[in-house]
């Protein structure tokens, strides 16, 4: 019987840290003249993550700067949480430069947005990137991204209904030009055919838009749609959406419930349970021992400050966590706010988690599980996880850059093709053929 093949992504940020806040300080990455502002290194991880043979790089983004925590900027500015965080939208186009098959995926708030101006961006992405684009739609995650846009901070259903509508209006705007409409007759001196580009009247509860765009239709009539959320209302966001969601799920027992539920939803919306990826988040750190390995690990959690644990943590929550004791067990807090993150309030075989724990956690890894050892054994672990959930791959987050995913890429991509579960080359061209590979 052959075996599943995985899915691999590679996680990455606009900003000195990605899921580490130990990155932009690790001894490996000083040596390496990092700089994460220039966009040669991104361009570096790229290439890298196409002779993997990756599906993807994607980009997280977040457009504020936390004060959450004890209710200052100070300690997300010290501790690089998150903060700078430049824009990764313009990245894509520099990275599409230097590769010809590697998705590329970025993270875009509905929140704030209007669906034109979306619509108008992504489909020239994806006509830049020649059918290689994604985009992970998110909405607001806390109040300090809406006051930057001098709003409040919306209720969770209504941010999702928003969401919907958004979604709805992007992709009428992208089908409004018909797949024939450009016919460039020279001859005849007729550029499109007038009866081919449609308007689409919307008139909704949240948006109106005329139509039609003035952006011929890309070459995935739209990017590849990727999704994060969690809760109820984003589930069910993902299932009638999403090409793929990238998920962060330290205990085995919640990613496979979560797994199942997407998948079981996608099907009640009408798709086949195929047409939706799960992605798992993942920290692979390899050694040449497991002790080397072991090391390795130390050193970087080490670098983690527990402030900043606490800051990025209080941010995501949206709940100022300095208002707690260090010991108190997080899954026993019965604040609303506090419920959001449940998953990441235990272990991998949920053992129960404190506050000091959950944070530091948080700082290491955003409440990725690391998996550490030599190649085999982090090829053995991903297989592992891979079958007690059910697939389809996973979402990798170094510990330090450069480095660490060229490590992955030169020593542990070529014993999962060994194996059987990883594929040995592209088969297709789009962000979409990558995700729909299955050998």
């Amino acid at each position: 019987m052959r075996k599943a093949m995985m899915h691999l992504a590679q996680f990455l940020c606009h900003s000195p840290t990605y899921h580490s806040l130990a990155m932009w300080r690790h001894p490996r990455t000083a040596r390496a003249g990092y700089d994460w502002k220039r966009p040669e290194l991104y361009q570096h991880v790229a290439r890298t993550c196409e002779r993997g043979l990756f599906d993807m790089v994607f980009f997280a983004d977040l457009n504020y700067i936390s004060d959450t925590y004890t209710g200052s900027l100070a300690p997300a500015l010290r501790n690089a949480t998150q903060a700078p965080e430049h824009d990764p939208i313009p990245l894509l186009s520099f990275m599409a430069a230097v590769t010809e098959h590697i998705g590329l995926g970025a993270t875009y708030s509905v929140s704030h947005q209007h669906p034109f101006h979306a619509a108008r961006l992504w489909a020239t992405l994806d006509h830049l990137t020649r059918g290689r684009a994604a985009w992970n739609v998110v909405t607001a995650l806390n109040h300090n991204q809406a006051a930057n846009y001098g709003e409040d901070f919306k209720p969770t259903d209504d941010r999702y209904d928003r969401a919907h509508e958004f979604i709805q209006v992007c992709r009428k705007l992208w089908e409004s030009w018909d797949e024939d409409a450009v016919v460039m007759d020279r001859a005849a001196g007729i550029f499109a055919d007038p009866a081919k580009v449609h308007r689409i009247e919307h008139a909704g509860r949240y948006f109106k838009s005329r139509g039609p765009l003035n952006v011929v239709r890309s070459p995935q009539n739209g990017p590849a749609i990727l999704q994060a959320g969690t809760s109820g209302k984003g589930r069910d966001f993902a299932a009638r959406y999403a090409d793929a969601v990238f998920a962060i799920q330290p205990n085995l027992k919640g990613a496979k419930e979560l797994f199942d539920d997407i998948k079981g939803a996608a099907v009640e919306a009408g798709r086949p349970a195929s047409a939706c990826k799960m992605l798992f988040g993942v920290q692979p750190i390899i050694g040449a021992s497991r002790a080397e390995a072991e090391d390795r690990q130390a050193e970087h959690n080490a670098l983690v400050p527990l402030e900043g644990g606490l800051t990025i943590l209080s941010g995501h929550l949206d709940f100022d966590l300095s208002t707690l004791p260090l010991d108190t067990i997080m899954a026993h807090r019965t604040e609303p706010k506090l419920q959001r993150m449940q998953t990441r309030y235990r272990t991998m075989t949920g053992e129960l988690l404190t506050l000091r724990q959950v944070a530091q956690n948080h700082g290491q890894s955003v409440g990725l599980p690391q998996m550490v050892g030599t190649p085999t054994d982090v090829a053995d672990q991903l297989e592992a996880y891979f079958d007690a959930v059910g697939g389809d791959g996973f979402m990798l987050s170094p510990i330090y850059s450069p480095g660490a995913i060229e490590e992955f890429v030169d020593l542990v991509v070529p014993e999962l093709q060994r194996r059987g579960r990883f594929r040995r080359a592209y088969t297709g061209t789009t962000q979409r053929d990558h995700l729909n590979q299955e050998a």
